[in-house]
């Protein structure tokens, strides 16, 4: 347990915050605020309330908040999930642009790790949009988690300055406390091409006959999304047909590199 708290603090000094966890009212609503600075959301569609973080807070659940002296930079939201006596749901996370670059996402996880611990469970579960590269990077290598379940539109339409109106497919991942880092990804030299990118940045349909398979996702999904609406949804269509269709047949998502492409193993692999 010390091991994982010193893990955290470490990061938390890295990133230049201090993380602790948030449970007066005037604080949650700053964790409100930052929330809609960041997504930008429909007003009647926000992604947390003041009200729902208080009653969070009050039947024991995390809420944390990322200080750069007394600014808010950053905020983790989880539940306890199922089951109860060893889980707890990541809901949401999001840094300030202004903190972008300093790890502070990071520092936030290891934060909300540590207290997972402390508190006696031993995984944490989340959910991702897998067509965010960056976001699959961090959270399979940086940080270890393993994808279990493809959710289509898990969501539905969330209307917001991030997702726009695409549909909210999600990867739902289970992290192992007892460990953060992933494995070196293994040679793709063998690998089969199951979604590729055209020189136009599209999605291209490639085999699914291999034990070993490469799964491409879109460089920059988010400018996409605003500058070819009609191209973030082919992505997004094509990732559910391939990613979600080789995880309901028992595939496993075994790494992610940084050059956008996730790599797949059949079960029987």
């Amino acid at each position: 347990m010390k091991l994982i708290e010193d893990d955290a603090a470490h990061a938390a000094a890295a990133a230049r915050v201090v993380i602790r966890e948030l449970t007066e009212l005037e604080e949650l609503n700053a964790v409100y605020e930052l929330y809609n600075e960041i997504w930008r959301p429909d007003p009647t569609n926000p992604p947390v309330t003041t009200e729902l973080l208080r009653a969070l807070t009050k039947a024991g659940n995390y809420v944390s908040g990322a200080y750069d002296g007394r600014r808010l930079v950053g905020a983790c939201v989880g539940f306890f999930g199922t089951p109860s006596e060893t889980t707890l749901h990541s809901h949401v996370a999001g840094v300030s642009a202004s903190a972008m670059g300093r790890s502070v996402g990071f520092a936030l996880k290891l934060h909300q790790r540590a207290w997972a611990a402390g508190h006696g469970l031993t995984s944490i579960t989340w959910t991702f949009d897998p067509l965010v590269s960056r976001n699959a990077y961090f959270n399979l290598m940086k940080l270890g988690a393993t994808p279990t379940e493809y959710l289509p539109n898990f969501y539905g339409g969330m209307h917001d300055g991030i997702n726009g109106n695409d549909e909210s497919d999600r990867l739902l991942v289970h992290w192992d406390l007892g460990k953060v880092g992933a494995p070196v990804v293994q040679s793709r030299s063998e690998a089969v091409i199951a979604l590729d990118r055209s020189d136009t940045g599209l999605p291209v349909a490639g085999a699914l006959d291999g034990q070993t398979l490469l799964v491409a996702a879109p460089r920059d999904i988010e400018s996409l999304r605003a500058a070819d609406p009609s191209a973030a949804k082919l992505w997004r269509v094509a990732m559910r047909d391939v990613l979600g269709t080789l995880l309901a047949e028992g595939a496993r998502v075994t790494g992610y590199d940084r050059s956008g492409w996730y790599l797949v193993s059949r079960k029987d692999s």
